[in-house]
């Protein structure tokens, strides 16, 4: 049976489109201020590659700015998006807390395995409580390989996980959990491709599914 669950937090906990226009509005807006900028934000572009780490982020929507201003602009929209979570402005997805009491109460561990940054997942987690059902919440931050592949594998090791799965709304969670010999559950959530949810092993399309599929592998 599955003995544990780890989570993608972006696109599939946590909104994170609710709050990510208002903080890159703010970052390009702030980055005009100072003639660094003069056309439009990026949100479509940003949406392309939603759920890359944060220094891919910005060589891909800055690639003519140096490494330098891409580092001051990677931390003013970390504040940016910080600010908004502690002022309520984004939101779990539908169900999140109903699943994750499920889950406990089928004796599973919850783990979250994040492209996110550590000091934007620990808010989340610390805003909605989450940590009264999770074990722990890793970052991308933590590998060098920024690989989340390698991040998930870590978990594995460490809690000695033998039968489990990744739930997550792209590519990456569905190859950190085939990498690693789990089930890979794909998000048909907000920024989730179906070419990249085709390589899942099971496709959902609320996290209220997770419950019946928890059941079928007791």
């Amino acid at each position: 049976m599955i003995q544990s669950l780890i989570f993608d937090m972006d696109g599939t906990l946590f909104q994170t489109d609710r709050i990510l226009e208002l903080a890159l509005d703010d970052t390009f807006e702030h980055l005009r201020s100072k003639d660094k900028w003069s056309s439009a934000t990026p949100i479509e572009k940003y949406r392309e590659i939603m759920g890359v780490p944060l220094p891919q982020v910005w060589e891909t929507l800055m690639p003519d700015h140096s490494t330098e201003e891409r580092d001051l602009t990677d931390k003013y929209f970390l504040e940016r998006l910080l600010e908004n979570i502690r002022n309520g402005n984004g939101a779990l997805y539908p169900n999140v807390k109903e699943v994750f009491t499920y889950i406990k109460e089928k004796n599973c561990s919850i783990y979250i395995a994040s492209n996110g940054l550590i000091d934007y997942l620990e808010a989340i987690v610390s805003h909605y409580r989450m940590d009264q059902w999770v074990t722990e919440t890793f970052s991308i931050e933590q590998i060098y390989s920024l690989n989340k592949s390698h991040l998930v594998r870590g978990i594995v090791q460490k809690y000695g996980i033998t039968n489990g799965a990744v739930v997550g709304d792209r590519l990456s969670d569905i190859n950190a959990a085939k990498e690693n010999g789990l089930l890979a559950i794909g998000c048909n959530f907000d920024f989730a491709r179906d070419e990249e949810l085709a390589q899942a092993d099971v496709v959902i399309d609320d996290l209220l599914e997770l419950k019946k599929i928890i059941g079928e592998e007791s």
